[in-house]
């Protein structure tokens, strides 16, 4: 019978076969999707649905497109630069993976095998078939975007930005650098900052606004296959915090102008205001209006909105937002709307929607998201309750409608009068098209662990928890896991399945998994956010420690005697931080891919916490783990706790140094620890053999430092 973890990655934890990058027409006459064939099947294709009946058709198949040696996602040849921008949103899918459309989307682009399509979408009342073409293109395209006119399509190749279209294929822009690079975003961009692009169309098809990416002063790292010590090592450019970040610049491309083939006309855009703001967040060409740039100054306290004259060049500053902490990138905002500017910023203790600078949220809601607007509305993402996401319509008078709420995660796409919703909750995934109520189809499969987990608000913070038991438990004492991300953008306990499919598991093999929310996580509020400023340990690590407390108080099933804590990324660091520094709470520990070191962390994350190391080096001292003087002192009856360090040898976000350092200082200090290396892991784990043995791993581990019987 198969087992739960071999599930869990064979379906690459169940997100094969749901449906994903919905679209609305913005004349709500078709919707667009990308799905694959069944639960286990990472290769997705195009599909559009009528909103008027539901019924779906196949727009585009990598199995048809591809040949048949490559029609297989493990054989999917895809361009090393394209690997890297999946690894940035953390891509495990094959096959059609991301595509771009007119507004009406009845043509799109998409990029397979490095190679450029085409397709044709018929419209509800058209009975032709869908047409899909391929385009001259280098062979390693990446990021294509169709021109707003649908003549055309800019992609990205190696260092440069190419056009392909009726006229063939031609480089627009770009050169031969090692270290500069053209129309892509930047690591940093793409890891921290939402920016997945580098290259935006004019309205008119006229020209291109093209980042220029220069790395030279970023510090040169390694990433080795230890397993193949022919191998050559890979470089990286890593900014880690403190050091010089990517020189990046815009420039506007004059399509028209020149000698188009070989050299077009091109006009420098000074977006960062003589050098004032180091971070270029976003960048929008609305269908109306200049080019609006987002920047914002290295210490992250101050975001400036700025509009860029297409002709000149000039900008012109139009909005600006200061925060003592640090000023927040919020998914779709800013957003610019028949010549206003709505913005989610900080006021009244609540993330407020503002249009203009005037609130036009509530106090209380915290505004998540900007999901997009119509005429006389706003449609956005809030929490009311910490425990769930709802989709809200606000109008300019303050009146605010619920468009998809209760229990789970709703999300919603608008267009032409059409919303299609996704609510996530704790019996699975729905996807409905309003008017009409018609179901996006999911083709994925139902995981055999059904997580029942109670939700509880505790101690004096009033921190959210989920405590997760064994199916059908006799109420007897059962060893603790906690089971927590804890830090920034980690928001875990909330009422959605996915959250807790592994935490069910672990507890079905005779734990009493508990899930925190502390400090700094997501959905209670600026004030909440900033209270881990300058310290990213004791904050985080006092909220796990409450929690378990109160909850054990008053849960006898709960056996403090035996605490486990497991994690990754973030999760990882606050597991070891945890044996380390409370010892006396803790008594075994799994740390996935941790940060020990924020010395060796980039700098857009880590200054947004812990300010820039030159100035405030206790805030790296007390927030490290490779500094002994950061752990507990030595206490009478308190042996060193069991602890396992599990991390990728490919990790370019949370690179290997980080266990290492850790481990070499462990082992100075004579401390007995594991660590567990995966050749060829990234920061994820999409390997189903690894990802599966990952889990099996952990649970052995853990089962014998606490001292657990497994029968036999």
């Amino acid at each position: 019978m198969e087992s739960f973890p071999r599930q869990h990655a064979r379906t690459r934890r169940f997100t094969c076969g749901v449906p994903r990058n919905v679209r609305v027409a913005s004349d709500g006459s078709r919707i667009l999707f990308l799905r694959s064939s069944k639960g286990d099947d990472p290769f997705n294709a195009l599909w559009s649905m009528n909103p008027a009946d539901g019924k779906e058709r196949l727009i585009a198949s990598p199995l048809v497109l591809l040949s048949d040696e490559n029609a297989e996602g493990n054989h999917q040849r895809v361009p090393a630069a394209e690997l890297a921008r999946r690894e940035r949103v953390r891509e495990s899918g094959g096959g059609i993976v991301a595509y771009d459309g007119l507004a009406d989307l009845s043509r799109v682009c998409f990029v397979l095998d490095g190679r450029v399509f085409l397709a044709e979408v018929p419209g509800p009342d058209e009975h032709s078939a869908p047409r899909v073409v391929e385009l001259s293109s280098s062979g390693d395209a990446y990021d294509p975007r169709i021109s707003p006119e649908g003549t055309a399509v800019a992609y990205v190749s190696g260092s440069s930005v190419r056009l392909t279209g009726p006229g063939g294929d031609r480089r627009v822009i770009g050169g031969s650098s090692t270290t500069v690079s053209w129309g892509s975003a930047e690591f940093l961009a793409a890891e921290e900052m939402g920016r997945n692009r580098g290259h935006w169309w004019s309205p008119d098809d006229r020209q291109l606004l093209v980042s220029r990416v220069d790395t030279a002063g970023v510090p040169e790292w390694w990433l080795s296959s230890p397993v193949d010590p022919s191998s050559t090592p890979r470089a990286i450019r890593y900014p880690a915090a403190g050091t010089v970040n990517a020189s990046v610049g815009l420039v506007l491309v004059n399509l028209e102008d020149g000698d188009t083939a070989m050299s077009p006309r091109t006009i420098e855009v000074d977006w960062s205001l003589g050098g004032s703001f180091e971070y270029l967040a976003d960048v929008q060409w609305p269908e109306k209006g200049w080019p609006m740039v987002v920047a914002q100054t290295r210490d992250q306290r101050t975001m400036v909105v700025v509009e860029v004259n297409p002709d000149t060049g000039a900008v012109l500053e139009r909005h600006r937002v200061t925060d003592d902490h640090w000023v927040d990138l919020i998914p779709g905002s800013p957003l610019q709307h028949d010549g206003s500017l709505l913005t989610i910023e900080s006021q009244n203790g609540a993330y407020r929607l503002m249009r203009d600078g005037v609130a036009l949220s509530p106090d209380g809601m915290q505004v998540q998201s900007i999901v997009g607007a119509d005429s006389d509305s706003v449609v956005v993402r809030a929490w009311l309750d910490p425990l769930d996401i709802e989709v809200m319509r606000i109008t300019d008078d303050g009146t605010v409608e619920r468009l998809s709420g209760g229990g789970g995660l709703h999300t919603a796409v608008i267009g032409g009068g059409v919303v299609v919703v996704s609510v996530s909750d704790l019996d699975g995934l729905t996807t409905t098209v309003y008017p009409g109520e018609h179901q996006v189809e999911s083709k994925a499969e139902e995981p055999m662990v059904r997580p029942v987990p109670t939700f509880h608000v505790v101690g004096q913070r009033a921190l959210r928890t989920a405590v997760l038991l064994p199916a059908g438990h006799d109420g007897s004492p059962l060893p603790v896991l906690m089971d927590p991300y804890g830090g920034p953008h980690g928001q875990r306990v909330q009422r959605f399945r996915g959250q807790f499919l592994t935490s069910q598991w672990f507890a079905d093999q005779g734990f009493a998994v508990v899930v925190v929310d502390g400090r700094g996580t997501p959905g209670r509020g600026p004030a909440w956010d900033r209270e881990i400023w300058g310290d990213l340990a004791l904050p985080v690590l006092d909220d796990q420690v409450e929690a378990l407390q109160v909850l054990s108080e008053n849960d006898e099933r709960l056996d403090t005697d035996r605490v486990a804590i497991r994690g990754w990324s973030f999760g990882g660091y606050l597991a070891a931080l945890a044996v380390l520094r409370r010892p006396d709470v803790f008594h075994a520990a799994v740390a996935g891919a941790p940060v020990t070191d924020w010395h060796l962390y980039d700098t857009h994350y880590t200054e947004r916490y812990l300010g820039h190391p030159e100035f405030h080096t206790e805030n790296y001292a007390r927030s490290g783990l490779c500094d002994t003087g950061s752990w507990a002192a030595p206490q009478d009856g308190v042996p060193d706790r069991p602890l396992l360090m599990v991390h990728g040898l490919a990790d370019d976000n949370v690179v290997i140094a980080h266990t290492l350092a850790l481990s070499r200082v462990l082992l100075e200090q004579g401390r007995p620890h594991q660590v567990l290396p995966l050749s060829g892991v990234t920061h994820m784990t999409p390997q189903e053999e690894v990802a599966k043995n990952v889990l099996l791993v952990q649970l052995a581990f853990l089962q014998e430092a606490l001292g657990i019987e497994v029968p036999s």
